[in-house]
């Protein structure tokens, strides 16, 4: 998955929901993002591994409800 449809993704569910969605910080390889109160960090590759991905969108379950990238 693109890194650029991962951030797309939560940022939508982020607004439909009224949560911040912001950027933290860079770094080298990784940026951290900040939604709501639960941080993540993000892969700065073009192309993110499918399981890394599946690990952000569940860790943005406390803020963004159970399962809500499958919907």
């Amino acid at each position: 998955m693109k890194q650029v449809e991962v951030k797309r993704r939560i940022q939508r569910a982020a607004q439909a929901r009224r949560i911040q969605w912001r950027l933290v910080r860079q770094g080298g390889r990784h940026e951290v993002w900040q939604c709501g109160r639960t941080k993540v960090t993000i892969p700065r590759h073009r192309e993110i591994n499918e399981i890394t991905a599946e690990g952000i969108f569940t860790t943005l379950e406390a803020e963004l409800g159970l399962g809500w990238w499958k919907r």
